[in-house]
């Protein structure tokens, strides 16, 4: 914790104000992906109320191997009573259909079934790590989580994605630098159905870019044509001609037919809609 007389003022005071109103609750249930916002927040939580703080990860289709691995690490590392629970989104054929609304049925979903283990715990709060810089991008997601009326404290207290990583590495959590991610479905553009088939060489083809050391990365799955989306800082690498080789014959090993690399780099949200201005 010797971090903490590191940051500023404010950011301090509204680490220590989520502290002191979780310390006033009952129990809480964080919905944990094991990313940095959710990481924070159960740290936060299991400071506060220690045994009486849970993390559960709904384990779906949508998210990948290699993210369940790690989300049971931090809790681990955390300290925090961790469960899981499974559920299939593609059980929704409205979750299937893609539409710019898919985020609102699969948090909606998967809210429902992590209430389920808050209910035999007899927890009445589920939070998020829904942060400040998340307001104002297309992210139905967060009507749904208004609905169901969960506690999303880094909002609430105002933190945004900055303050979130100078809070997580104030209290020594490793994931504090952790690159964003988002669920696999999000790979796959609106109006391309979600399936098996395309999440799974989703997760295939961004563990291909794993593997050869990227760190910021997406694979965008244009109906069997994917497209690389890799961090403008690492372009020189992946544009070298033995790489660009190797991740063409690795990505269509991966199951995709065609492969193209994205010039203009990675952007969080590239497939989200976009409101033209009059």
């Amino acid at each position: 914790m010797n971090g903490i007389e590191e940051l500023s003022v404010d950011v301090r005071a509204k680490m220590a104000a989520i502290v002191a109103e979780m310390a006033t609750m009952d129990s809480v249930v964080v919905a944990f992906s094991g990313g940095v916002d959710s990481s924070l927040v159960a740290a936060l939580a299991h400071q506060a109320l220690g045994e009486r703080a849970y993390a559960v990860t709904a384990v779906s289709e949508t998210l990948a191997g290699r993210e369940l691995d790690e989300a049971k690490s931090i809790a681990r590392e955390i300290g925090i009573r961790h469960e899981l629970i499974n559920f299939s989104e593609l059980d929704d054929p409205r979750f299937r259909a893609n539409t710019p609304s898919r985020c609102f049925f699969c948090q909606s979903m998967r809210f429902e079934q992590i209430r389920k283990i808050a209910e035999t715990v007899q927890c009445e709060t589920l939070a998020s790590g829904t942060n400040l810089s998340d307001v104002g991008d297309h992210r139905p997601g967060l009507e749904a989580m208004n609905i169901q009326k969960v506690y999303q404290p880094l909002l609430r207290f105002g933190v945004t994605k900055e303050e979130v990583r100078e809070m997580a590495r104030a209290l020594g959590l490793s994931v504090w630098s952790k690159p964003a991610m988002a669920c696999l479905s999000s790979r796959i553009p609106h109006g391309i159905e979600v399936t098996e088939v395309r999440l799974r060489r989703v997760e295939r083809a961004e563990e291909v870019l794993h593997a050869h050391g990227f760190t910021q990365y997406r694979v965008r799955d244009h109906n069997g044509l994917a497209r690389l989306e890799i961090s403008t800082d690492e372009l020189d690498r992946a544009l070298e001609p033995a790489m660009l080789a190797a991740l063409n014959d690795a990505v269509i090993e991966a199951g995709f037919e065609h492969v193209c690399l994205d010039l203009m780099g990675f952007r969080s949200g590239s497939l989200n809609p976009v409101t033209k201005k009059s």
